[in-house]
């Protein structure tokens, strides 16, 4: 009996890795230039123009923009920056004590003001006059947003030093009580400078979340001479019925921010390099 012819089946050709790879990004590109296109072609860009970008408009904030809002939104932000240094690190210690209502004390604040909105804290400072009779924040308006800014900050900063703290090997504080020095002094001429130097980048990043947070302090009521760049804008904004001057406001938070986020970063990686 005669053998029957076999067909070979086809071989179907598989793709490798690489040129799915290849594939894919073509079809991202392929979109990305489709979204830019028609973004190009519906947008009317002379009503975005005359709208965020008029230039007259613009020249309206200045010099105020830079002598006014930005050197209070600095002001505010160092204040509450230093602020919030200070009391973090108290606050990290307390949470890492022996005595336990220190650390029962510390892990409430922190709880607390890393669970509320910081919106709530600033609306809550302008209640204090009421709650305590003849009580005044010193400094007035600035006074009021450094604290603001400064018992928020504080939560966030103590997490950070604690983790910085807790990394600094414990050979370090034996070693130094090993020369004689109380628990008090290594703790404050070993450990802590140790851990600070650890902290920065993480602390860069802190006082960049407390020069945008300054924006709330414009719920305190500031006005003329205590005003931020987004209150600033805010008002400039609604006086011309044109959202220019809020555009401004954010293109000068960015050229304070991106470096200073550029600095963070350019900080962590030689950390990383130093391990």
């Amino acid at each position: 009996m005669a053998d029957q012819p076999t067909t070979a089946e086809p071989v179907r050709a598989r793709l490798s890795p690489r040129k799915k790879q290849q594939i894919s990004r073509g079809v991202q590109y392929a979109v990305l230039l489709v979204a830019l296109v028609a973004l190009v072609l519906y947008a009317d860009w002379g009503s975005l123009a005359e709208n965020f970008a008029k230039p007259t408009v613009a020249r309206e904030a200045l010099p105020d923009l830079f002598t006014i809002a930005l050197r209070n939104t600095i002001i505010y932000a160092v204040g509450g920056f230093v602020f919030a240094f200070v009391l973090g690190l108290v606050l990290a210690l307390m949470r890492l004590s022996q005595v336990r209502p220190y650390r029962w004390i510390a892990v409430v604040y922190i709880e607390i003001f890393r669970g509320l909105p910081a919106l709530l804290i600033f609306l809550l400072i302008t209640f204090l006059p009421l709650a305590l009779p003849g009580f005044q924040v010193p400094f007035g308006t600035y006074g009021q947003g450094i604290l603001g800014l400064g018992l928020v900050g504080a939560a966030y900063q103590a997490e950070v030093f604690r983790a910085g703290l807790q990394a600094v090997p414990k050979g370090q504080t034996e070693a130094a009580r090993s020369l004689g020095m109380s628990a008090t002094r290594a703790q404050v001429t070993v450990v802590i400078p140790q851990a600070v130097r650890m902290v920065i980048p993480p602390t860069t990043n802190q006082f960049v979340a407390l020069l945008k947070d300054s924006s709330l302090v414009l719920f305190l009521g500031v006005s003329g001479e205590y005003v931020e760049l987004a209150k600033f804008g805010n008002d400039l904004a609604s006086t011309h019925a044109n959202a220019t001057p809020i555009m401004v406001a954010g293109v000068t938070y960015l050229i304070v921010t991106i470096p200073l986020g550029y600095l963070a970063s350019r900080l962590e990686r030689r950390k990383g390099s130093n391990r």
